[in-house]
Formats: C-alpha cells, structure tokens, sequence
C-alpha cells in the first residue's frame, strides 16, 4: 500500500531515490512502488542476476561464502565475513570485521565501514556506512551518510508487522515484519542516532546525533532534541 507525500498524492520510490544506472537492476526496482516495496525485491533482483566467478586474491582473513560479485576494483579488509548472495558495486571500500549477511546489493562508491553489519538492504550509490553500525532490512539512498554508531532497528518489540507513518499522521500496513529505515537521497543521520522500525527519512534531511527517531521526517528538514546539560562542581579533593 502507497502512502501520500506531502503533495496529496500517491508516495512513490521516486519522492526519495533515483535509482542509479551502476547498478543492473534497474527493470526489478521500479521508481512507480511504494518505498517499501522494495525491500522483497533485493532478494529477487540477486536471484535473477548470473554470477561470475571470482577471480583474483582474496585476503587470508576475509570469508566469502555464496554467491557473491566483488567489482575487481572494490577495496577489500584484511578480515570479515561476507554470506551471498551479495553483490558489491564498483569502488567500493570494505572495512575491517564487516560482516555481511546476505542480500544485500551496494552500488558504486559504498563505504561498507569498519565492524558495521549488513543484512537484507540496498545500498545506492555513495552510501557511507564507516563505523559501528547495523543496518538491517533498509534502504539508503545515494549519499546517504550514517555517522558512527547509528542502528537502522528493523524489528518491533512486540514483532508485530511494521507500519509506516504518512505525512498526514495516519499509518500505512506494509505488510512487513521486518522493516527498517528508508533514508531518502543525500539524507545524514548522527552519531549513535537510531532509527526505530518504519522510519522514512525525506531526501536531504538530517536526524542529529543520538536521537532516537521514529516516523517520517520531510525533505530539507531536521530532527533534534534540544535537552539541558548540567554542571556542578566536584567534591572530592
């Protein structure tokens, strides 16, 4: 089910990504769906796509398992875990202990960060994931950038089917129960922010450093928390 924008009509994958010519699945990810019905469409897109072997070293440290695409010129950690079926775009950088977990597509110039795990999500092109982070059953546009720390939760507590907020306040069934964040184009989010289940990020929005977001934040709009840090002086000689 589609949801309206802020406009009245129908939301579509179009109000927060453009789809990237690097990546060669452009007829299974169409811009005319609802944001999250996108997300069954990475398992389909890697099951149609004909993987090629392998070539070249890998290092010793570094598991690969599955079926997996490493672009030849993809920057590779000393050690890791990668489960197939995966595919990793052109100039990539993978860092040191990430782990990646199956169905997941990156596109051109992803950074795939240090310890940051991965699992069931569309990166487009320029993503940055470069520390610490989960990020589970989501997708992140092109230049969409996670400061350290930030959790993409993609599972509600009571495990219930995830709904999405529109932008009139109602609620939108996606028939999911696993979804995370959908973090439109050129979208920031802080360091050790999270992202609660459903949440729908406008393209060039910004979510502020350890906020705990939850609903749909506009295009151009920014989410903070504005809380009082006290002093006192300390006792102890």
């Amino acid at each position: 089910m589609a949801c309206l924008n802020l406009f009245g009509t129908m939301l579509q994958v179009s109000d927060l990504f453009e789809f990237p010519e690097s990546l060669p699945f452009a007829s299974t990810f169409r811009p005319d769906m609802a944001p999250w019905e996108w997300l069954p469409r990475i398992k389909q897109a890697l099951a149609g796509f004909n993987f090629p072997e392998i070539g070249g070293e890998r290092p010793g440290g570094l598991h690969v398992s599955g079926d997996v695409y490493i672009h030849p010129s993809v920057k590779l950690p000393p050690f890791g875990s990668i489960q197939g079926p995966v595919y990793i775009g052109e100039g990539c950088e993978l860092r040191p202990g990430v782990y990646i977990r199956g169905n997941v597509i990156a596109g051109q110039g992803c950074v795939l960060g240090n310890s940051c795990e991965f699992k069931n999500c569309l990166l487009l092109d320029g993503v940055q994931v470069p520390h610490f982070s989960y990020v589970g059953d989501s997708i992140l546009g092109n230049k969409a950038h996670l400061g350290a720390g930030v959790i993409c939760s993609n599972l509600r507590l009571d495990q219930a089917p995830v709904k999405v907020v529109q932008p009139d306040g109602t609620k939108a069934e996606t028939g999911l129960r696993k979804l995370g964040a959908l973090v439109g184009d050129r979208a920031e989010v802080g360091c050790n922010a999270v992202l609660n289940p459903g949440t729908l990020l406008g393209k060039r929005s910004l979510v502020m450093p350890t906020v705990a977001f939850r609903g749909t934040l506009a295009e151009n709009s920014i989410a903070y928390e504005k809380t009082s840090i006290l002093t006192a002086p300390r006792m102890d000689s």
